[in-house]
């Protein structure tokens, strides 16, 4: 029988991390964390991020938070959890479950599911208390020198 296709939160939950050890963040150590989250943890393929919303990200009269500050936050940790000084984002999915309003606390957690090369894969799951409300898969690729000295505007087509 072909065993069930678990769920981020699945996945995230059942791994430990036993290296016990917590590393420094290596990438993106300038970003502003008032509108990606404070790093409060981060270990070998994986970092946890709370976001306490504020209200520069409201969108309406009702406190609604616009959904780039929930992504900003989930790419934050996913990037932490590759924790390379030249990881690069490739493309994203995306799932919102819930709202989230001003004020409210969000906890990401990211955990590198797979490897390849250069190549990672990183899961981000986002709660305000006990409920999900992110869900993220990000394709992340880790290059040989920081994505601003390659030189990508002269290069040239190979024949």
């Amino acid at each position: 029988m072909a065993k069930e296709k678990q769920t981020a939160e699945e996945e995230l939950e059942e791994d430990q991390f036993d290296s016990g050890s917590t590393e420094v963040l290596r990438t993106h150590e300038l970003i502003n964390s008032r509108y990606s989250g404070d790093l409060d943890e981060i270990k070998d393929g994986f970092a946890r991020v709370s976001l306490i919303t504020n209200e520069d990200m409201r969108v309406d009269s009702q406190g609604l938070v616009h959904g780039g500050f929930i992504f900003c936050a989930a790419d934050h940790a996913a990037m932490a959890a590759v924790n390379d000084p030249n990881v690069v984002l490739a493309s994203s999915s995306s799932t919102f479950l819930s709202p989230a309003r001003v004020g409210d606390e969000i906890i990401f957690e990211a955990k590198v599911r797979h490897k390849d090369g250069r190549k990672r894969e990183v899961i981000v799951v986002g709660h305000i208390l006990d409920i999900k409300i992110y869900e993220g898969s990000f394709k992340a690729v880790v290059l040989e020198k920081h994505v601003l000295k390659l030189n990508l505007m002269h290069a040239s087509k190979s024949d």
